[in-house]
């Protein structure tokens, strides 16, 4: 539950505030005629996203046996590439996107282009929507369907909340604090996707698991117990996993430590030639 709740909260709160930063331009521009162009893209993106779950879901239950653990596994390295190169490009591309957002929308009011604005809303949103489903259909491989359920409409609840005290000016939200805090979380849980696809390529016979399991120590928190399928779900818990799984999560944490380096150094020096 907790890990559907940040996807669902961290995935909605983006949607919200790019859906805000639209609105507020139009506003700005005093083109009120155009808002519904950007409801409609909005609406339809969800809709889309809602079906992409559905079928991924029912994709996944189609499958038996082996094949249905290949899948899991695929989905899962998937889900977390996906999540890592998102918080990655989050990082590198967020100053940018609310610019580049209003420089489009003025440019399609001017050119009275209401089918350019209906797109923006949709493909900003269906980024957002689809990485959702997506991640929430491998966190439900791992986790109950009333749990994922609960949590994901937790946190689209808590979004709308936000969103609505936000653009009233109700309360003040450190964005980048935000975003900052739901990222370390969603790299454990990204690490622990990792780790569990491999259990499963284990189980399929794909990945050989070396030694089954380097410790065990279901004894002190049991993996199916409420505390070790909580961490299960959040950041890929095993009482006794294999040594690939281990390698796994280790090797997620080197490479991502590694690309944020380089990324450090990238915006270091973009900085300084810009200081020029």
């Amino acid at each position: 539950m907790l890990a559907s709740f940040f996807l669902s909260l961290r995935e909605g709160l983006e949607a919200a505030l790019i859906i805000g930063v639209l609105l507020g331009t139009i506003n700005k521009l005093n083109r009120p005629q155009n808002k519904p162009a950007i409801w409609y893209g909005t609406g339809a993106a969800m809709l889309v996203s809602i079906a992409v779950g559905v079928i991924l879901n029912l994709l996944g239950a189609s499958f038996e046996g082996r094949a249905e653990e290949i899948f899991e596994g695929i989905t899962m390295l998937l889900a977390a590439s996906l999540l890592t190169w998102m918080i990655l490009w989050m990082r590198t591309q967020a100053r940018q996107m609310s610019k580049k957002l209003e420089s489009d929308v003025q440019a399609a009011v001017h050119s009275q282009n209401s089918t350019a604005l209906f797109s923006l809303a949709f493909l900003a949103v269906i980024r957002e929507g689809v990485e959702l489903a997506f991640f929430l259909t491998a966190a439900s491989i791992s986790s109950t369907g009333t749990a994922i359920l609960s949590g994901a409409a937790l946190g689209l609840g808590s979004v709308i909340i936000l969103a609505i005290l936000l653009f009233n000016s109700l309360i003040r939200l450190d964005i980048a604090k935000f975003f900052q805090v739901t990222s370390v979380i969603l790299i454990i849980f990204a690490a622990g996707l990792v780790a569990h696809g491999v259990h499963e390529f284990n189980e399929a016979g794909i990945i050989p698991p070396v030694i089954e399991h380097v410790w065990d120590i279901n004894h002190l928190l049991d993996e199916n117990s409420t505390g070790g399928e909580l961490l299960k779900a959040l950041a890929g818990y095993n009482g006794n996993p294999s040594l690939t799984e281990v390698i796994a999560y280790l090797v997620y944490f080197t490479a991502l430590g590694l690309s944020n380096k380089r990324l450090f150094a990238r915006n270091k020096k973009t900085s300084a030639q810009q200081v020029r």
